[in-house]
């Protein structure tokens, strides 16, 4: 797929390394609860499924968590997170070049995140980044979470594409099997969360380079 009508992008980890400030909001809601701090490199592998699995798996590497004690951290959590979504937080190398020239193309570009749709939106607008897109498509109550696909498919629904026209491009395991479920070809960002191998992937189905050739590699 060379000139794909429609791609729809995951945020964190391939279109904004975010990790440094769920790291700070993480480590925010441990000390509140005497628990130590983690690493960042220990946060990333936690990133993919939601805030609400990120705090669980913080609680259970520093001691454990039962219902109260994982609202009150995630309380906690989102509190601090809210006032630092983009501290720290910044786009990608190259990523903003790609999509201009993509836009540029005609290329319809839409984001689909395990991110809840708020935040991800309030992200891209003090990012410079929401103008790019046609759609933000986040977690919802209502809906499932990826790697169930709902999500992507209604990303591609409202940006007028058959499926077929459609990439994704995600950073982790997550989004490949969204893609997958989906039945939507995909794009591996080798430099994002990715947390465990994907041997069913192949090489040209990676690119580390946020240039138009380097995502549309084949």
């Amino acid at each position: 797929m060379m000139h794909p009508t429609a791609i729809v992008f995951d945020l964190d980890g391939t279109l904004i390394h975010s990790a440094p400030d769920l790291h700070f909001a993480s480590n925010v809601a441990l000390k509140a609860f005497d628990r130590e701090p983690l690493d960042l490199a220990t946060i990333i592998s936690f990133i993919g499924n939601g805030v609400e699995k990120l705090v669980e798996r913080i609680l259970r590497a520093t001691g454990g968590t039962n219902e109260n004690l994982q609202r009150d951290a995630l309380r906690i959590f989102l509190d601090v997170y809210e006032k630092n979504m983009t501290t720290l937080t910044r786009p990608y190398p190259g990523v903003v070049p790609a999509l201009e020239a993509f836009r540029a193309q005609g290329v319809r570009l839409g984001i689909c995140t395990n991110k809840p749709t708020g935040p991800a939106r309030e992200i891209c607008e003090q990012l410079d980044l929401a103008k790019y897109f046609d759609v933000i498509v986040g977690a919802e109550p209502s809906q499932p979470k990826k790697p169930d696909p709902a999500s992507l498919m209604r990303s591609i629904e409202v940006l007028g594409c058959p499926k077929n026209e459609a990439l994704y491009v995600g950073d982790s395991s997550i989004d490949y099997h969204t893609a997958i479920n989906g039945a939507v070809t995909f794009r591996l960002f080798a430099g994002g969360y990715l947390n465990e191998p994907l041997p069913n992937l192949s090489g040209a189905d990676k690119f580390d380079d946020w240039s138009v050739h380097g995502i549309l590699t084949k």
